[in-house]
């Protein structure tokens, strides 16, 4: 019997078998890539810097929590702390807010880290010993945002109420904190938002700190949790609701001047002490068209002075304050608001209050 017959079947079969197997579709074995780390800069002074542990705390939290896929980044290394953790940072000891945006420092920190977020903690070295108006504060604060959507358009911003200091400096705090808020408001956008990150209040510089301004291990723990919900809501995209407490012993006075023609305004005391008291301003446009700029005057039966403001430069003369609108909050459409407020010696007894807009 032959066997070709047979043997040709069998090659048949065989290049019938190759051909389907290279008519089949490929299939990589290759794994799909990893989402890369979102980047988060820590961005300040020494109290950022060296050593910095609310970095460590903060970093170990978010492992614990599942929070992996995370990069901590900046020009600067390490930190001896506690905790192991990723040290990269940008603080930088002895920095001021102005200087760094003054003198164009953050743009090639930015370049280099590429960060997805920052945190930023900055404004100390502008109130201590060399101190800076607020607004001088305020707008260096809006010049480095600037610079961060330069680098990233849909950078998200977390911005601290810093902590306080021990020393006569504390009032000047105070009026950078209560600025913050109004100020990020103003400049937050849906691409690119801004958080403010409370972290003045139920911080003892007494208990948390070891020299009146930099945070013990207390006050670096403190730090963390403070940082945390804010940082874990911008890493799931939402945004979290900024509570604002006070420790001062609070009492409100409000005058209203009622709404008659293209302006009214509010005034209330916020808290008062020994010898001095906080107020605020709000003013309204009751106008069909939107302002451009917008003045208020305060007129105190008391004795008051003004001695801080914050979202308006303010003047005083005899007993009549007169405060007008920053840059950025004079525009005011209609039934818009701006609010400033101010410290002040004396007893915060109500005063007249009237306003006018342009």
């Amino acid at each position: 019997m032959s066997r070709k017959p047979a043997l040709h079947a069998l090659v048949a079969a065989l290049v019938a078998a190759l051909a389907f197997a290279a008519a089949q579709p490929a299939f990589s074995s290759a794994a799909p890539a990893a989402a890369s780390p979102v980047r988060i800069m820590p961005l300040g002074d020494s109290i950022t810097a060296g050593p910095g542990c609310w970095r460590a705390y903060l970093w170990d939290r978010l492992q614990k929590t599942g929070h992996t896929d995370i990069d901590f980044v900046g020009t600067q290394p390490g930190g001896g702390c506690p905790v192991p953790f990723d040290g990269d940072h940008e603080g930088h000891g002895g920095y001021a807010a102005t200087g760094i945006a003054e003198q164009d420092q953050l743009p090639p920190w930015l370049a280099a880290a590429r960060p997805d977020i920052v945190l930023m903690h900055l404004g100390t070295n502008d109130m201590w010993g060399n101190f800076r108006p607020i607004e001088s504060v305020i707008a260096a604060y809006s010049k480095l945002v600037d610079q961060m959507r330069a680098n990233n358009p849909d950078m998200k911003i977390l911005v601290a109420k810093i902590i306080p200091m021990a020393c006569p400096e504390c009032t000047h705090v105070v009026a950078l904190n209560n600025a913050i808020p109004g100020w990020a408001a103003a400049r937050t956008t849906a691409r690119s938002p801004i958080t403010v990150v409370d972290q003045w209040t139920g911080f003892d510089t007494t208990t948390d700190t070891g020299d009146g301004v930099h945070p013990n291990d207390a006050g670096f723990r403190k730090m963390a949790d403070r940082w945390y919900p804010a940082l874990t809501a911008a890493l799931g995209g939402t945004s979290p609701t900024t509570t604002t407490t006070t420790t001062t012993t609070t009492t409100t006075t409000t005058t209203t001047v009622p709404p008659v023609g293209a302006c009214a305004a509010t005034y209330r005391v916020v808290s008062q002490w020994s010898g001095g008291f906080q107020g605020e301003v709000t003013v309204r446009n009751n106008a069909t068209t939107t302002t451009a700029s917008w003045s208020a005057t305060l007129t105190f039966a008391g004795g008051q002075q003004l001695t801080q403001a914050w979202n308006a430069t303010a003047v005083q003369s005899g007993t009549t304050a007169t405060a007008r609108n920053l840059g950025w909050n004079g525009a005011l459409p209609p039934a818009g608001s701006a609010t400033f407020g101010f410290l002040a010696s004396g007893t915060g007894t109500a005063a007249t209050v009237g306003c006018t807009t342009g």
